[in-house]
């Protein structure tokens, strides 16, 4: 039984959407996402659940009581397959063409989804889980995933919205090279679903001391905010021409960046953050911003590593 942080995963297919899974309601929304992500891109879904090794301290109480460990572990294995098959079974119901994986590994969760990061396209998650932290605002393993994967991670939040309510999808940019991996996916992203893109860049100064983050007309205070607005303009001019049909809407917010990507979230399907390594903001970028955003958006949020990371 394979225990270690190295995993076989040559069956999840390269480029495919990886989403994990363990039968608690947050994967279930993590599943249905990440199934309409796997169709709108024609990509394959693989379906993956990590069942965590015995501990020595539990096998020596399992022991005592007359339990085999192995025995039980091969019957938590084996119930994560059926629970996988079942999963596997009603998306290709419902999704005719949708070609479905099943993946159990005996492991950690967030070394088996990190492993299965480097041959995604992007990892799916539920922000809890069916563990001990589920009473958490954030599941400790999403945190981990978004942190460090190799490929974009998508964290489901509880989406509690009337419907109707969405407007697209929302990237936070602040006018480095750092920001293109995160501009670049958010455009494919509004382009794969036709819905628009705003992009948003937030800034700090007296006034954002004194109130809650908030959006920048753009009729008012063009002097203070020109220089601002054509550096927005320049760094989504190439991404305006790859994706020609996608409409895309640029903001100005004063105040924390993580306050207004969360505050924007309310009305978005998606939101887009960066997470880069190098370069002056990247305690803000890796850390406080991707956290914090993750914790309290309304939606779905999508963490693109830069190529520096």
């Amino acid at each position: 039984m394979e225990t270690t942080t190295q995993f076989d995963l040559d069956d999840v297919p390269h480029g495919s959407v990886v989403v994990a899974f363990d039968g608690s309601d947050h994967a279930q929304n993590a599943l249905s996402w990440a199934a309409a992500q796997a169709r709108s891109e024609n990509r394959r879904l693989a379906i993956l659940e990590a069942v965590e090794p015995m501990s020595a301290n539990t096998r020596t109480m399992l022991l005592s009581t007359g339990i085999h460990p192995e025995t039980l572990q091969d019957q938590i294995i084996g119930e994560a397959h059926e629970r996988i098959a079942t999963a596997a079974q009603e998306l290709t119901e419902a999704h005719p063409g949708l070609e479905v994986i099943s993946v159990v590994r005996v492991g950690d969760p967030r070394d088996l989804i990190l492993a299965a990061g480097s041959r995604a396209d992007v990892l799916v998650l539920g922000s809890r889980g069916r563990g001990p932290v589920r009473s958490l605002l954030l599941g400790s393993t999403s945190v981990a995933v978004a942190r460090h994967a190799t490929c974009p991670v998508v964290v489901i939040r509880p989406d509690q919205r009337p419907a109707g309510t969405r407007h697209g999808v929302l990237v936070g940019a602040d006018g480095t090279e750092h920001s293109l991996p995160a501009l670049e996916r958010a455009y494919r992203e509004a382009a794969a679903r036709d819905l628009p893109v705003t992009v948003m860049h937030a800034f700090w100064d007296l006034l954002a001391a004194g109130t809650a983050a908030h959006l920048v007309p753009q009729e008012r205070g063009q002097e203070e905010t020109e220089e601002m607005q054509v550096l927005l303009a320049e760094s989504v001019s190439g991404f305006s021409e790859k994706y020609p049909d996608v409409e895309v809407h640029l903001q100005l917010a004063r105040g924390l960046v993580e306050e207004a990507l969360a505050s924007g979230a309310r009305d978005a399907d998606l939101v887009v953050v960066g997470r880069h390594r190098t370069g002056p903001l990247r305690a803000i970028l890796r850390g406080s911003v991707s956290t914090a955003v993750l914790e309290h958006a309304e939606c779905p949020v999508m963490v693109v590593p830069s190529e520096d990371d």
